[in-house]
């Protein structure tokens, strides 16, 4: 399984393919070509590439499947959205042991909900001093995180966990999308411009970390704190948490530049939609944005493989922490 050595020496490769492009091997390397005229745009060793993620469509050889293979290569290819639609290489689906912990996992267990929810309301407070701003709502905002972050060491079930992170978002959506005209947050409603645009931030931040999970062979209906439930990759919901503060940010960060725009939806029965030619912008600004942390999202979640495997203590999870900037 991956090490802190592969993280460190390897690197995992991004290629946006909103143009026709191919992967093929040649003198022993990998080529990535333009699809139109087969000319060579870059070239990487197999010894330094840890996983490829393909945003697109692309062309694939079986002499490239086979040295992937080879070397313990991960390959994901992905929508423009970030849907896994083909993955092979050192997925390990049949890690039957780290499933096996899983099924076998307490779910009375309240230590790594408990952590998850912290890591996220960190984070959200991180965002709302990011801003600088000392009004009002976004002082009260960043002391109800505080508040939280304490009682939480005293929830008794998950319902009260629960509690508690639904009484912060209020608070942190209600700051932090102030100057956009925020009402509430109505996930899959559709009930506004900016409520579509973060149900479409959280799809792709979903199918990005389920293409981390799957790298190490997770079972991800299996979760913590969002529990069984028919057809819900639960694991998915769990460890999203602690970076939704990715999105939160870029969402935020698009409408202030403009890059976001109401003049890019439309009402059909009191919903919102965004119009198809202004899709692929907007998933660009998103996919751009979890990239630009894949190291993060890796190290994510080779800390909770390690800690499944090893029935480490929760203290001993990583913690994804957005750093000090101003938004």
């Amino acid at each position: 399984m991956f090490s802190n050595k592969d993280i460190e020496f390897k690197s995992i490769f991004v290629i946006n393919c909103l143009e026709k492009k191919s992967l093929k091997v040649k003198n022993g390397e990998l080529y990535l070509e333009d699809g139109e005229n087969n000319k060579a745009l870059t070239k990487f060793p197999f010894q330094k590439i840890l996983a490829i993620f393909v945003i697109g469509n692309i062309s694939i050889t079986s002499p490239l499947i086979e040295k992937c293979r080879r070397y313990g290569i991960f390959v994901a290819v992905m929508k423009f959205n970030l849907r896994p639609v083909f993955t092979f290489g050192a997925a390990a689906e049949g890690n039957f042991l780290l499933r096996e912990r899983q099924h076998r996992h307490d779910v009375n267990d309240m230590d790594i909900p408990r952590f998850i929810v912290k890591n996220k309301m960190i984070n959200q407070r991180q965002l709302l001093l990011n801003t600088r701003l000392k009004d009002n709502r976004t002082t009260s905002a960043i002391e109800s995180c505080e508040v939280a972050l304490q009682l939480i060491d005293e929830a008794k079930s998950l319902n009260d966990m629960m509690g508690l992170e639904g009484w912060v978002a209020k608070a942190f959506f209600e700051a932090y999308y102030q100057s956009l005209g925020w009402k509430q947050r109505q996930p899959r409603i559709k009930s506004d411009e900016i409520n579509v645009t973060l149900d479409m931030g959280y799809t792709i931040l979903f199918n990005f970390m389920e293409t981390f999970l799957n790298m190490f062979g997770f079972d991800v209906y299996v979760g913590v704190y969002h529990r069984l439930w028919f057809k819900r990759k639960s694991l998915v919901c769990d460890l999203i948490e602690p970076f939704r503060c990715i999105i939160d940010q870029q969402v935020r960060k698009a409408y202030n530049l403009g890059q976001f725009k109401k003049e890019h939806f439309k009402t059909s029965k009191n919903e919102y939609f965004l119009q198809r030619e202004h899709c692929l912008d907007y998933y660009k600004v998103f996919f751009t944005a979890l990239i630009d942390h894949k190291n993060d999202f890796f190290l994510f979640v080779q800390s909770y493989y390690r800690m499944f495997m090893k029935g480490a203590p929760a203290s001993q999870f990583k913690m994804f922490e957005l750093k000090k900037t101003t938004s």
